[in-house]
């Protein structure tokens, strides 16, 4: 363990050095994050998973930084130019632009102008120039003539002289450094669109003519100028008033007021222009198009969580139905563990004879399956087929509920459907999706990859890796808030059960389909592959209902039972009397029970278990309905109020759900009579709002919506 590195990161997140120091001593172990979040308080005085990642990517910076470090010291020793001071430097810089700073005057480099000025020697008139004394730079110049060399004249040394200084300039620790600072802080980003580009740019419109800030530049403006400078749209320079730079040069680099200092001022103004100018603009690329990464995927990652985190409906028989005009719409029935029972293809809205028949198969399976629900896609012909299933009247005022089926074509030709349904083509596991959605989405949408579920931005233009990590981490993260019924999660659901994978759920699986069901988690330990760590790490997510130990539906770990079993031993009760009798635990003193490793933090947890053992952390489940009578785009009016759901949120507003197969945008200024900094703090993905629409373009496609109770329509309030 890097002491260093802990210490550092202490500093930087203003957390104790034990916390830190712990944290790396559990994840080096092999602890997963919701692991040491929820079963190793004790261990990191209570950290959240937010803290816990955020150590986690830091230590994981840190030892990149020092793995280039290694390699760029074995460089320099190789190469016999490796001295104490040189070493001392380069073990004391901390970020990695520095380190690079450090190392670029001694990196191998290809031939440079430089390179060829020194060959024709040349570096003793650069240096007699870079001292700035009183001397005529013509008459010292002339003393390097060497037609041998192809020096010709006094202007040829000059030249090669200046290369050389050029050189020294880039490679400059404190001009780099100083340079880089002016970049991020006064840099301005600058979009133009190419040369007879303006028909095909169209998209790109609002960056025909754009400048921005790049320290304070939105992400979404990055990302977008960037993509149009990929398709060959767009020009993009991200730079500082060029007199800025060069003054900036100018006061470290020119020390007299004489001949000399002139050529030094030629070289430092060429060092710009060719090299260090670059050479800055490409690291301040780097760095906006990072922060634009970070931002975008933070808020991708925000909207995945409130989708993960959908309300469930619960255990119900459900019809499921892929709606569409041409081929029918797909129709499913699911018993209340999401097995397919029935599926066929019916035409509501076609001829009125295929309509009633439509109705008759709708009823018989209504009959047949004991249907609690019906549950419809939100694609083409939706908000038809919707009415169609309302206007049944079915028994018992069924509910009707239109499902967000983003990414549902997806789930219905990939691995997994076909490995769950092999006789069955795409359209019927698209439906049996739909269902499942409503039912368990936590459970349906960890199938599907986060980047086809559609609560993010520019997902195609962000640094993939750092987009994978992120969102694995948030799926992770919801699937062990909930817990996982081991005896009917899909292998895909428990693959992110932590201390699992990809292997140990198929494990599971393939043991469950032996043995038919776990009766407890210590059966767990029979599964091929199941160690003792990663029984530690995901025995507490895993629950298993009705089992032999009641506690093994809980989230109490099985390392804490024993502590479980003395308090019902202490009270006289069995543990069963000790979850269901509330009395009872109200004699429980839980200070008794503190030990060296178990703190209140531990025990503070089981007490809330005993009251909800298992308990979902989700909000309970509501019903939604869209306004009757619009369905199109074409019947929204200005002024209209409507109930949508989000569907999206951005740093420049939120997209909503009105039922018009067109999601309208509540910009920023919209989302409420305040200021709005963040979007995300007003709303979420999946949460249910009533908008008022303020414009609608037929064209465009594209619908205005307001959050505001005073909105303002065609210059009125």
């Amino acid at each position: 363990m890097n002491e260093k590195h802990i210490n550092k990161i202490a500093e930087e997140l203003k957390l104790k050095v034990n916390q830190i120091k712990a944290t790396a001593l559990l994840l080096s172990g092999g602890a997963t994050v919701p692991f040491i979040a929820r079963y190793r308080k004790e261990a990191t005085n209570s950290l959240d998973e937010i803290a816990i990642t955020t150590i986690r990517d830091r230590l994981a910076q840190l030892a990149e930084l020092d793995k280039r470090r290694e390699a760029i010291l074995k460089s320099l020793e190789e190469r016999e130019l490796l001295t104490d001071e040189l070493k001392e430097k380069i073990i004391s810089a901390e970020t990695m632009s520095v380190l690079e700073d450090i190392y670029l005057p001694f990196r191998p480099k290809r031939r440079t102008r430089a390179t060829v000025a020194r060959e024709k020697g040349l570096e003793p008139l650069a240096e007699l120039l870079f001292e700035q004394k009183d001397i005529n730079p013509t008459d010292e110049a002339k003393k390097f003539i060497d037609t041998e060399k192809k020096v010709e004249t006094a202007d040829d040394a000059l030249a090669g002289a200046r290369d050389i200084i050029a050189e020294w300039v880039n490679e400059n620790e404190e001009a780099r450094a100083k340079m880089r600072e002016l970049f991020i802080k006064k840099a301005t980003i600058r979009a133009k669109v190419l040369p007879d580009k303006e028909l095909e740019a169209a998209k790109y419109k609002d960056y025909y003519e754009w400048e921005e800030s790049a320290a304070k530049a939105k992400s979404h403006s990055i990302l977008a100028v960037r993509r149009g400078e990929k398709e060959l749209f767009l020009s993009l320079s991200i730079l500082p008033l060029e007199e800025d730079a060069l003054f900036l040069l100018e006061r470290l680099f020119i020390k007299a007021e004489n001949e000399a200092a002139e050529q030094v001022k030629m070289a430092v103004h060429d060092s710009y222009k060719r090299l260090l100018g670059a050479s800055m603009e490409t690291e301040i690329r780097v760095i906006t198009k990072t922060r634009a990464d970070e931002e975008a995927i933070g808020v991708f990652a925000e909207n995945l969580r409130n989708l993960l985190l959908t309300p469930p409906l619960g255990q119900k028989n459900v019809l499921a139905v892929d709606p569409g005009y041409r081929t029918g719409s797909k129709m499913v029935c699911l018993d209340r563990q999401g097995k397919l029972l029935h599926n066929d293809t019916i035409f509501p809205l076609k001829s009125e004879g295929e309509k009633e028949e439509a109705g008759r198969k709708v009823i018989d399976c209504y009959k047949k399956y004991e249907i609690e629900v019906i549950a419809i896609g939100n694609g083409t012909a939706s908000r038809e087929t919707d009415a169609f299933f309302r206007s049944l009247e079915l028994p018992g005022e069924i509910p009707v509920v239109i499902v967000n089926e983003s990414g549902a074509s997806v789930y219905s030709a990939s691995d997994a459907a076909r490995e769950e349904f092999p006789d069955y083509d795409v359209t019927v596991r698209g439906a049996v999706s739909i269902g499942r959605r409503l039912t368990d989405p936590l459970a349906e949408l960890v199938k599907i990859d986060p980047k086809s579920i559609g609560v993010g931005q520019y997902q195609h233009d962000v640094d993939q890796g750092m987009l994978k990590k992120s969102l694995d981490d948030v799926v992770i993260s919801c699937v062990n808030s909930v817990g996982v019924e081991v005896n009917t999660a899909s292998k895909q659901l428990l693959t992110y059960v932590s201390g699992l994978g990809k292997k140990l759920a198929q494990s599971i699986v393939e043991y469950r389909s032996e043995n038919f069901t776990f009766r407890s988690r210590e059966q767990l330990k029979k599964v091929s592959g199941m160690g003792p760590k990663a029984f530690e790490q995901a025995a507490g997510f895993l629950r298993i209902r009705d089992g032999e130990n009641p506690l093994d539906a809980s989230a109490v770990h099985p390392e804490s039972y024993p502590i479980v079993e003395r308090m019902a031993g202490d009270l006289g009760c069995s543990v069963r009397n000790l979850l269901k009798d509330g009395s009872v635990r109200k004699k429980i003193d839980i200070k008794k029970y503190v030990t060296e490793t178990v703190g209140m933090p531990t025990l503070q947890d089981i007490m809330a278990e005993f009251e909800k053992p298992g308990r979902d952390p989700r909000e309970k489940f509501e019903m939604f309905s869209f306004a009757e009578g619009v369905e199109k785009i074409e019947d929204l009016r200005p002024g209209m109020k409507l109930p949508g759901i989000v569907t999206n949120v951005t740093k420049f507003g939120a997209f909503v759900d009105i039922g018009v197969h067109q999601n309208g945008l509540v910009h920023i200024s919209q989302l409420a009579d305040q200021f709005v900094k963040d979007p995300g703090k007003i709303v979420k993905v999946n949460q249910k709002v009533t908008v008022t629409v303020v414009d609608i373009d037929l064209r465009r496609k594209r619908i205005s919506l307001s959050m505001r109770k005073r909105v303002e329509i065609g210059g009125k309030e």
